[in-house]
């Protein structure tokens, strides 16, 4: 479950000015200070495949997938088990591929098989650890994991706990591999967020080896886009906020619950806004903007890509400060802010939590050390690539992330990408402690990334809004745009990204992603490893 905002530093400042680090950021998708011209794109780029033709690559890859193994030199007690399949347009096929040993799921076994037209193989693995344990049998009791499962929970201040079983899994995720428990604990986080921890402790030691939150935090008229569009559903006399045109996604007012689904719109003359509406049309709008711009910008069809829509909640609790998306419920959720007088229902909201979906359903980026800044960096990077693509004048597109919310109570935004420590706790650049930053604020380095990428260094003005981005060896970037950065980014996500994937192994995946849409020689392939090189990523 990711949230919009970090708890921490929400907590500490809300006294002050109720700041909060954003989990949402903001990429566009109209060219920018390249104003790049029509794509040269090569065969790498993605076929959009139909329901039905994905469904069937699966099963076949699924029917392969035991001689894949043994091309690919996995041992004889592994397995694989197909995730997802993307067809470029050269006729290279990647196939994103979970794995098993022994019939215990491998967490941080994840890999991506490219198999190009002529047979020539690749992979991409989230580990080049051999999978191999002594034993399946634990000698821990599964008590014993949920009771440090239970204690990490309590580090966290999670309250109303609960825990399922803990599942005996092999964990890959880091070092050596070893026999594991998983233990998901749910209750409730410091802020009022859902809590679905999910712990990972060592089945001969007893020590937490790995822990990550899963939860992620980030015509009517609408609070934030003025009068707006919206697909509606008609039953009996009384109109729905069902929109049957984008897989059947639903808006429901929670009414300050926090649980269920709460209570579908409807109104009488399919004229929605005012009152508790509002906040549905927001959501509602903001669904419907994010399916668009993933179908018409980057050719997928929903979260999941199989033309299935997910579902929003508003009203969630009662002065609740953030918003979350969450994989269980499949859902968006969100709060009314501080005395319920802002709701987080803003466009590049929706589209980053949104976003966290995606990601979910494609690499699955760790939320933890760096894979988790990259992670809440992919949910900015769409989130502010859909703002720009809605070309909405009542919130036009920008660099800033969260603006319109103000959620810090002073007019500013959650985080900037130009220079992210504008904020006063993102990161411009990598460095070797990254990993060790609350992933609210690893993301910054990613999301200067894709700004320089996008507009380039130095100062300038977009859509009125001035903007100065500094780079960490004093060199000067010329951006290519932010469709093609856009586009790079989505690439790299879908295809060469991986659970484990860091800082360097995002440059090594984007310049593969580059490659694939404008050539290993082009000026786009050159200024994407400048650009890297720029935020200190070498």
């Amino acid at each position: 479950m990711r949230s919009i905002t970090s708890t921490s530093r929400k907590n500490t400042l809300r006294a002050a000015a109720l700041v909060a680090s954003a989990a949402m950021v903001v990429v566009g998708v109209q060219s920018g200070a390249a104003n790049a011209s029509a794509d040269r794109a090569t065969g790498g780029q993605q076929l959009t495949l139909s329901a039905d033709q994905r469904v069937a690559a699966i099963k076949g890859a699924q029917t392969d997938a035991a001689a894949t193994a043994a091309k690919i030199g996995l041992g004889g007690k592994e397995k694989l088990v197909v995730r997802d399949v993307i067809k470029d347009a050269d006729g290279t096929v990647h196939t994103r591929y979970e794995r098993t040993f022994d019939g215990l799921p491998v967490l941080g076994g994840d890999l991506v098989v490219h198999e190009a037209k002529s047979g020539k193989r690749s992979v991409d693995k989230a580990t080049e650890a051999d999978i191999a344990v002594p034993t399946t049998t634990p000698s821990l009791a599964p008590a014993a994991a949920k009771k440090s499962a239970l204690s990490a929970a309590a580090e966290e201040k999670t309250a109303k706990t609960d825990t399922q079983a803990p599942r005996k899994v092999i964990w890959a995720g880091s070092g050596k591999p070893v026999l594991a428990y998983e233990t998901v604990v749910t209750g409730v986080q410091k802020d009022g967020t859902p809590s679905k921890l999910h712990v990972i402790t060592d089945a001969a030691t007893g020590k937490k080896l790995f822990q990550r939150e899963g939860v992620h935090t980030g015509t009517g008229t609408s609070t934030y886009s003025g009068k707006v569009d919206l697909t509606t559903t008609k039953s009996g006399s009384t109109f729905q906020l069902t929109d049957g045109v984008r897989g059947g996604h639903k808006t429901y007012d929670l009414n300050q619950g926090t649980s269920g689904t709460g209570t579908l719109y409807t109104d009488a003359d399919d004229i929605w806004g005012g009152g508790r509406q509002t906040a549905g049309v927001d959501a509602h709008y903001g669904a419907a903007t994010t399916w668009d711009f993933y179908k018409n910008v980057l050719g997928r069809s929903g979260i999941k890509n199989d033309g299935k829509g997910a579902y929003s909640r508003v009203h969630y609790g009662n002065g609740y400060v953030n918003a979350f998306w969450d994989d269980e419920c499949f859902c968006m959720t969100y709060g009314d802010g501080e005395n319920n007088a802002n709701p987080l229902t803003a466009l590049d909201v929706a589209a980053h939590e949104m976003s966290h979906g995606v990601t979910s359903a494609t690499a699955n980026l760790n939320y933890s050390g760096e894979s988790g800044g990259l992670n809440e960096a992919t949910s900015d990077i769409f989130g502010t690539a859909t703002e720009f693509y809605a070309n909405n004048s009542s919130d036009t597109g920008d660099y800033l992330i969260g603006e319109e919310i103000n959620i810090n109570g002073d007019g500013t935004p959650l985080r900037y990408m130009d220079k992210p420590s504008k904020d006063g706790a993102s990161k411009d650049y990598w460095s070797s402690g990254l990993g060790n930053t609350d992933v609210h604020y690893s993301s910054g380095p990613a999301n200067h990334f894709f700004y320089l990428l996008s507009e380039g260094s130095g100062a300038k003005t977009i859509n009125g809004v001035s903007y100065n981005s500094p780079t960490y060896n004093n060199s000067k970037i010329t951006g290519i745009g932010r469709d093609k950065a856009t586009k790079i980014w989505y690439k790299a996500l879908t295809t060469y990204f991986t659970s484990t994937t860091n800082y360097k192994a995002a440059r090594a995946g984007t310049l593969k992603a580059t490659a694939d849409l404008y050539g290993a020689t082009s000026t786009e392939y050159k200024t994407v490893a400048a650009t890297w090189t720029a935020i200190n990523v070498k």
